[in-house]
């Protein structure tokens, strides 16, 4: 057996690990072929942050599309789902196996990424043909992602699923966000069993809509994410206190408007939902909230379908509030009339858009239009790779930022919140690792979807909570087990 690490290999977008087991009996391909190697591919994710400089990443796959015979998504977050509709586009039929709430969300945000993708690759062939260069088509459209989804098939946590007479799968809550879980992989080969555990995105102990992250069991092998792995966050209730601080500081005092740049699924439900508690507290200022984005709409009716499966917080609040995700001062837009109409307007309030990264959708006109009033506030709430625009704006000494061309001055108070951050600190995942499983039991550590500086980090803490064996692996390096 052996894995090959394809994707967020001292990066943290594009996640992709292909396990590649041998079969005595093998398995049927879809055009009835008997083969003797089964390829199971660990998230199917595209890359992020660099705008279309990602392009020939993501076309790249490493593998043929058609020899996968299983992919198994961690979660529905686009950084690991993404390219399912690219490599259906490129003969991959075999199945797609996820928690009903994944496939559920990925419903909708596949479709959303081929739309973007539809206007980012317009936009870039107007350039190109007045440059006289190659034009570039989308990597998959709206109907190859619609198609894609009858590949897929969903388990509940914790219910073991036999994918064949060798591997056993079983999934766990991860706490990152709706749906998202921890593959455990049971492996039978040449008459030895291996654990694999592959932790996807590993969320907090304490979130203000999630159950934290369940035990998983024993593994021998830990594939395990490292986005703050040489951080750690400040309290969520500090969160709270301080979102609301900022809101009072920029829409009251100010008279301003404060832009929050979010991802449409988990995150915007969090931040709304904390809203909403402010609101039925009686401490939200009066100002209209707008949640300015088609897709985080249609993900809110997802989380409100799933309602059960948040913790139980929101369960106490639906005692009393049964929406938890709006309150008389919110509006949801999915119009794009309405959503210009809000850079029109002189009226303070509150504008939740996507994406989160600042680098694609309607927070980045947002932005444009705002980031050089000084009444204004644009609040950073989540993880952004260095490249992209919202690590840009970030930098202590940077006065210009140049956005669709144009370059602006940056007055607008530019704020951070870890709080909100769907990612566990070194901390968290450590205490929730070693909680349960046995650590001088894992035979091998490889820290994946991370900054190297901070896998770096994030390496040296683990050594020291009693770790051995911890891998870094490069893009493509190819380990056997």
């Amino acid at each position: 057996m052996k894995i090959q690490f394809l994707g967020a290999a001292r990066e943290v977008t594009g996640s992709k690990h292909l396990i590649t087991v041998h079969s005595d009996k093998g398995v049927i391909t879809p055009k009835g072929v008997r083969k003797h190697d089964i390829r199971i591919l660990l998230d199917c994710g595209m890359y992020q942050g660099k705008g279309m400089e990602t392009d020939l990443a993501n076309r790249e796959l490493g593998f043929e599309a058609r020899d996968i015979d299983y992919v198994i998504l961690s979660h529905a977050h686009i950084d690991h789902s993404g390219l399912i509709p690219y490599i259906y586009r490129k003969g991959f039929r075999g199945n797609v196996i996820c928690t009903p709430a994944t496939r559920d969300l990925c419903a909708i945000m596949l479709q959303d990424t081929a739309y973007i993708q539809a206007q980012d690759v317009r936009w870039y062939n107007k350039k190109m043909d007045r440059l006289h260069q190659p034009k570039i088509e989308p990597l998959y459209d709206i109907n190859q992602a619609e198609q894609a989804m009858h590949l897929f098939i969903t388990i509940d946590y914790d219910r073991p699923y036999r994918l064949c007479d060798e591997v056993e799968l079983l999934l766990t809550n991860s706490g990152h966000m709706l749906g998202s879980a921890v593959v455990n992989l049971r492996i039978d080969e040449n008459g030895e069993t291996k654990r694999i555990a592959y932790t996807g995105d590993l969320g907090r102990k304490q979130s203000h809509i999630l159950c934290s992250p369940q035990p998983f069991p024993q593994c021998d092998y830990l594939i395990c994410e490292s986005t703050y792995g040489n951080r750690l966050h400040d309290d969520n209730l500090v969160s709270e206190e301080e979102l609301c601080g900022i809101v009072e500081d920029t829409c009251v005092y100010k008279k301003g408007k404060l832009l929050i740049p979010s991802f449409s699924v988990g995150r915007t439900q969090e931040i709304v939902y904390v809203l909403n508690k402010l609101y039925n507290d009686g401490r939200l200022p009066k100002i209209k909230v707008y949640v300015d984005s088609p897709l985080s709409v249609n993900a809110t009716h997802i989380f409100r379908m799933y309602t059960e499966a948040l913790n139980e917080d929101v369960q106490d609040t639906m005692r009393f509030d049964d929406d938890p995700f709006g309150f008389n001062t919110l509006r949801y837009i999915t119009d794009i009339n309405q959503s210009k109409a809000l850079n029109n307007s002189d009226e303070p309030c509150i504008i939740i858009s996507a994406s989160g990264m600042l680098e694609a959708g309607r927070i980045k006109h947002h932005v444009a239009n705002h980031i050089s009033d000084p009444n204004c506030t644009i609040l950073i709430v989540g993880y952004c790779t260095p490249q992209s625009l919202g690590a840009r704006i970030q930098e202590p000494k940077r006065q210009w930022v140049s956005i669709f061309g144009y370059d602006h001055k940056i007055k607008a108070q530019i704020t951070k919140l870890e709080g909100f951050s769907g990612h566990g600190d070194y901390r968290e995942m450590i205490d929730y690792i070693s909680g349960c499983q046995q650590v001088e039991g894992i035979r091998r550590v490889f820290l994946v979807h991370g900054e190297e500086s901070s896998q770096d980090e994030y390496k040296d803490h683990l050594y020291e909570a009693g770790f051995r064996g911890i891998e870094i692996p490069q893009k493509g390096e190819e380990v056997v087990l």
